[in-house]
């Protein structure tokens, strides 16, 4: 009797749907399901070979007309920040940063919000719940890590911490971080909590040994991915296989 079938992922294919970045397009994705013992094996496979996951789906864009969604992974050993980058790290020295189990908070979920209301009103996140958000955060059959990033307590004998600035959910692989999803009090924009929880996840993959930081995807032409090529040097996922970026002249200013 073949048992293979029933050990292996299932894949399948959601239907056309406007696409939420680019603007005319429509998208498709292809995803499988990341339950049971295999799965933290397979969310490394799968990672690797261009998936994301949200909960425990595993998908990647599978559009018929469109390939602007690209993976993009940072060589961490290699990075060097630029002088933009440099300013958001001391900007940001006074933050502390605290890794915990994957479980929400009340706390979390009021930062969250905010950042929704303020960010993407408009986008499939904008009804979200705190039901939903204690889903995308608890629902994970892999290691998935919740890391915040707070101010310095108010009083320094009091035993509340200070206040929760950003959070960044992230899985860790065999080979890297993946930031899976991360948000911030968009009402500090001096302090570039974005750009610089990713200076900090380059930081704890060096660490912790590992090559790689896994920032999603790229999308060419869509302006609020533009960001993720700035980390340099890094690699694309293309047709032959991971290769490195060579950015065009000023993409490091």
């Amino acid at each position: 009797m073949n048992t293979q079938a029933a050990t292996s992922p299932q894949f399948y294919l959601t239907a056309p749907a406007p696409c939420p970045y680019l603007a005319g397009e429509m998208e498709r994705k292809v995803f499988t399901h990341l339950v049971g013992p295999r799965a933290p094996e397979m969310n490394d496979l799968l990672t690797q070979g261009g998936f994301r996951r949200s909960q425990n789906i595993a998908y990647r864009p599978a559009c018929e007309t469109c390939r602007a969604c690209i993976s993009v992974r940072i060589v961490a050993r290699e990075f060097q920040p630029n002088r933009t980058m440099r300013r958001v790290a001391g900007v940001n020295t006074d933050l502390t940063s605290s890794v915990f189990a994957a479980q929400p908070s009340t706390e979390q979920f009021s930062l969250f919000r905010t950042y929704l209301d303020h960010r993407h009103q408009q986008g499939g996140m904008s009804d979200m719940s705190a039901l939903d958000f204690a889903i995308m955060v608890e629902d994970s059959h892999v290691k998935t890590k919740v890391i915040e990033y707070r101010l310095p307590k108010v009083d320094d004998d009091s035993d509340r911490p200070g206040e929760l600035v950003a959070v960044a959910l992230s899985d860790i692989l065999s080979d890297g971080l993946s930031m899976v999803y991360s948000f911030f009090n968009p009402a500090m924009e001096k302090r570039s909590l974005g750009t610089f929880m990713v200076l900090d996840h380059i930081r704890r993959a060096n660490e912790m040994g590992l090559p790689h930081v896994y920032l999603g995807y790229w999308v060419n032409g869509s302006r609020k991915m533009g960001y993720k090529i700035r980390f340099l040097p890094q690699e694309h996922l293309l047709s032959q296989g991971w290769t490195r970026y060579e950015p065009e002249s000023g993409v490091e200013e």
